[in-house]
């Protein structure tokens, strides 16, 4: 979240640093706990797009936390689709997902 913020124009956080990891702790649990029967009920639209359906899903997440947190500001579909892609290429460097 925060290379987003720091680099996508249309993310802005205003909050301290610890509201910052809460908001990563939240997506963290929304992708835990919410991602999976989101995954499960599109599968069929993920086969048809061959995994590009994905890209929707991760956009669903971060909107969520968008509106979860006050703190967080995402202004528009290209803003929130540039959030995502960073945030799921950290999760692959970092070996999370």
């Amino acid at each position: 979240m925060w290379l987003a913020d720091k680099y996508v124009p249309g993310v802005d956080f205003t909050g301290p640093i610890q509201n910052l990891i809460l908001v990563g702790a939240i997506l963290g649990l929304l992708n835990s706990f919410l991602k999976p029967p989101i995954k499960l009920i599109t599968l069929p639209l993920r086969i048809l797009t061959l995994g590009l359906f994905n890209i929707i899903i991760n956009m669903l997440m971060v909107w969520l936390v968008d509106i979860i947190s006050p703190e967080l500001a995402i202004t528009g579909l290209i803003p929130l689709f540039w959030t995502s892609i960073i945030i799921s290429i950290a999760s692959l460097i970092f070996g999370l997902k």
